[in-house]
C-alpha cells in the first residue's frame, strides 16, 4: 500500500511540473551573397510561426546552385533562393525542387512563371541595361545610341566598358541579350565590330561602374556601363547630396536590355515542409514584396506591390527587354563564352 501511495505521490508531481516548451523551429533559406532583406521583415515572419530563419549565403548564383545540386542528397537548407532564369533549367533538370502551387501565384503575372509545375517560384524581377552619363552627352552635343547597332558607329568608339560575361552576371546578360537581338548566327558579327570599336571590358560590374564609368567616378573614361536598369534610382538614393534628378538613365530600345528573374524553391527532403511553404507565401506578400526595391534593387513581380518613389521617378522598365528559353541559355551558355572570349578577348 505504501509503494501504491509512493506512485502515486510521484505522477501526481511530474503532472503539476512545469512543461519544457521547445524552442522555435529553424528554417534554413540558401542565397547568393547579394540577397537582403530588412531584418524587421523577417522578425514579423518569425514571431507569426514560432520560428527562426537562417539564411546561408552561398557565393553567386551559379556557385548556390552548384552547391544545392551536390548536397541535393543531404540538402543543407530548406529552400533555395537566387536561381535566376540564366540558370533555371539546370535547377530543374537536377531535381532539387519540390512542386508548391502557392497561392500568390494568381497574381503574378505568366511572363514570370517559366517553371509550369511550380518547382521554382518568381520573387524578382530587373533588367541588366546599358547606363549613361547624362550630363557627358548633353556635353558633348551627342546623340544617346538607341539600339545595339548604333554602338558600332564611329561617334561612339570607345566610349562603353562591359563587363567579360564568364566572371560577371550583368556581363553575362549582355552577352545573352546581343544573342536573342542578333541570333546564334549573328551575334559574334556584332561582338567583333564593337571590339573594333574599342569596347573596353572589365572582369566585374564594381570594376566597370566605379572606375571606367564617368558618370560615378568623374573621372572615368567610358560614359556608357553595361548595369542595371535600377542603377539610375541607386545613384539618387546613395547621392551624398540630394538630388532631383539621376545623372545616369537606361538605354530602353527593343532587346538593349536582358531581363533577370529569380526564383525561390522548396528543396527536395526537407523536414520543415509545412512551414519552407509559409515561407514561400511570404516571400510573395506585399510585406516582403515591397521591402525588396530598396534592399536589393530589383522590382516585385507581386502586381499589386507598391514601389518606392524613386523608383517611379528615376526608373523606366523596358517594354521590349530581351530574353531566352532557359533550356537553351542551359545547353548553350558555356559555347557562348567560349566563342565571346574568343573573339573579343584573343
Amino acid at each position: 500500500m505504501k509503494k501504491l501511495t509512493l506512485l502515486i505521490f510521484v505522477f501526481a508531481l511530474a503532472a503539476c511540473a512545469p512543461q519544457v516548451l521547445e524552442g522555435p523551429a529553424t528554417l534554413t533559406v540558401m542565397t547568393h551573397d547579394s540577397f537582403a532583406i530588412s531584418e524587421e521583415v523577417v522578425q514579423a515572419f518569425e514571431a507569426e510561426h514560432y520560428a527562426k530563419v537562417v539564411f546561408l549565403a552561398s557565393g553567386d548564383s551559379g556557385s548556390v546552385l552548384n552547391k544545392a545540386v551536390l548536397t541535393k542528397d543531404a540538402p543543407l537548407a530548406d529552400l533555395l533562393f537566387g536561381v535566376d532564369n540564366t540558370f533555371l533549367s539546370r535547377a530543374l533538370d537536377a531535381e532539387i525542387f519540390e512542386t508548391y502551387d502557392a497561392p500568390a501565384l494568381a497574381e503574378i503575372p505568366a511572363e514570370f512563371q517559366l517553371d509550369s509545375e511550380n518547382r521554382a517560384l518568381p520573387i524578382d524581377f530587373g533588367d541588366v541595361c546599358i547606363n549613361y552619363d547624362k550630363a557627358y552627352f548633353t556635353e558633348k552635343g551627342l546623340d544617346v545610341p538607341a539600339s545595339l547597332e548604333d554602338l558600332l558607329k564611329p561617334e561612339y568608339r570607345a566610349l562603353l566598358v562591359v563587363e567579360n560575361p564568364a566572371t560577371s552576371s550583368p556581363g553575362l546578360a549582355f552577352l545573352m541579350a546581343s544573342v536573342a537581338h542578333f541570333g546564334e548566327e549573328g551575334y559574334l558579327d556584332f561582338w567583333a565590330a564593337l571590339r573594333e570599336n574599342d569596347v573596353a571590358v572589365a572582369d566585374g560590374w564594381e570594376t566597370a561602374y566605379y572606375t571606367n564609368f564617368s558618370a560615378s567616378s568623374g573621372q572615368g573614361p567610358q560614359p556608357m556601363v553595361v548595369s542595371y536598369g535600377s542603377s539610375p534610382a541607386a545613384e539618387v538614393i546613395f547621392a551624398e547630396t540630394a538630388l532631383d534628378e539621376a545623372p545616369t538613365a537606361s538605354i530602353l530600345g527593343p532587346e538593349t536590355c536582358y531581363r533577370q528573374i529569380e526564383f525561390v524553391g522548396i528543396l527536395s527532403g526537407t523536414e520543415n515542409r509545412a512551414l519552407a511553404e509559409s515561407f514561400v507565401d511570404f516571400m510573395l506578400s506585399a510585406e516582403f514584396q515591397e521591402d525588396l526595391p530598396m534592399q536589393m534593387f530589383v522590382y516585385p513581380v507581386l502586381t499589386s506591390a507598391q514601389l518606392p518613389n524613386e523608383f517611379i521617378t528615376h526608373v523606366e522598365i523596358p517594354s521590349e527587354p530581351a530574353s531566352l528559353d532557359p533550356a537553351l541559355i542551359a545547353e548553350m551558355r558555356e559555347t557562348w563564352i567560349q566563342a565571346w572570349t574568343e573573339t573579343v578577348l584573343k
